[in-house]
Parts: structure tokens; C-alpha cells; sequence
């Protein structure tokens, strides 16, 4: 295979560059018909201009050569009520750009006591979720309120007083990995008048004082 036009293939979908995406994965499976990766980016970035039909189609094929992939079981849930017609994402997808990191109001997690294999097997980068924070514990869901795990017991208890605070967030899929490891991205969206002189996500050397009042904050700030 040619890693090159891989390379290439991955970084025009990540990009958003589905037209050209679709040229390049062609010319991979052209010479490799059976390319399973090359086969399921076609299916997406197919999906995302609307064309569903050849969307299922490439997914129906990887299906053929692996009947268990999940990529492609995945795509074809998310499609079987779809109608053809142009769409900018897959639906609960946020595109690469959502992930632009902005010191001090963005951080990756990677979440704790995670849910069932069925609910991480459903899981896409880009996915939008959701915070619960009216447990004692920050658990993560989905939009449909199923459980996917939940943050750590030190960010779950900065975030719940944050947002007592009136501070609001919103979280995305970063990643899983094979191990079912899931990392979040979390962003700060709004800021409380409360919370004015606290920065949600602070470097280590701000930890400490994390809590203290927005005056002594000020104060070391400007130490």
C-alpha cells in the first residue's frame, strides 16, 4: 500500500476536504480493491456530501471482506434513517477545528470507569456528549444519556464547583484507542461573573490556589 496517499487520504478528511478525499482513496483501492481503511474513508467522506447510497455501498463492501468491522457497522446505523442531500458531519460530529486547543479553557481527559464495550463500540471521534454534573461524580454520556464513563474525582470536583460558579462547558470524543481507552476534549464555553478570576483549566503552578477567592487569585497573578 501506499502510505504516502494514506497519509494524504486521512489528512484531506480531516481537513474537510471530502472531494478530493474521495479522489485519493480511489486511486488506493484502484490498486488495492480490498483496502479496508481506504474503503471505509470513502464511506464517510461520500456520507458527508450527502450521497448516501455510495456511502452504504463502500461500507456493504467492507462488510463483505470483514463482516464484524466496526467502523462500517457503525456507519450504516447512522445512515439507515439518512435521506441524500448535502450535510456538513455525520450527526453529533463536530469537525477537526472543534478541537483547537485555548490555554487555561480547553483540556483532554482521559475518563475513568467506563461503560459497556456495546456503548464505546458506538463511540467516534468528534462525537458530542454530554456532563453530568448532578451526581456527586462528573459521569459522561451520551446525547441519548448513555453512560460512557466519567471524569476524574479532582477535575469532576473543580468542574461541579465551577459550575455552581454559572461557568458552562461542552465535551467532544478525542479519541479511543484499542485498549478502549477515551480521552475528551472539554471546552470552556461561558464564564460566570463569579468565577471571573479563575481559570477552569490552570497550569500546575496555578493548582493550588485553584479555589481560593478571585482576589487572591488577582493577587498571585500579578505577584
Amino acid at each position: 500500500m501506499d502510505t504516502d496517499l494514506a497519509h494524504k487520504a486521512v489528512s484531506l478528511a480531516l481537513s474537510g476536504n471530502w472531494e478530493e478525499a474521495i479522489k485519493v482513496n480511489l486511486d488506493i483501492v484502484k490498486n488495492d480493491p480490498q483496502n479496508i481503511d481506504a474503503l471505509n474513508r470513502l464511506g464517510r467522506a461520500y456520507g458527508e456530501l450527502g450521497e448516501i447510497q455510495k456511502a452504504r455501498g463502500y461500507s456493504m463492501k467492507v462488510l463483505k471482506i470483514d463482516p464484524i468491522d466496526s467502523i462500517a457497522n457503525k456507519a450504516l446505523n447512522k445512515w439507515k434513517e439518512m435521506k441524500p442531500g448535502k450535510f456538513h458531519s455525520l450527526p453529533n460530529q463536530s469537525s477537526a477545528e472543534a478541537f483547537l486547543e485555548d490555554p487555561g479553557k480547553t483540556k483532554i481527559v482521559p475518563l475513568v470507569h467506563l461503560g459497556s464495550q456495546t456503548v464505546l463500540s458506538e463511540l467516534d471521534s468528534g462525537d458530542k456528549i454530554k456532563l453530568d454534573c448532578h451526581c456527586h461524580r462528573i459521569a459522561v454520556t451520551t446525547v441519548d444519556g448513555k453512560y460512557i464513563g466519567r471524569l476524574p474525582d479532582d477535575l469532576s470536583a473543580r468542574i461541579k464547583k465551577l459550575v455552581a460558579l454559572e461557568n458552562k462547558y461542552e465535551a467532544l470524543i478525542k479519541s479511543i484507542d484499542p485498549q478502549s481507552q477515551v480521552k475528551i476534549f472539554i471546552r470552556e464555553v461561558a464564564k460566570g461573573k463569579k468565577a471571573a478570576q479563575i481559570i477552569s483549566f490552570p497550569g500546575d503552578k496555578l493548582e493550588y490556589v485553584s479555589f481560593t477567592s478571585p482576589e487572591l487569585v488577582e493577587k498571585f497573578n500579578t505577584a
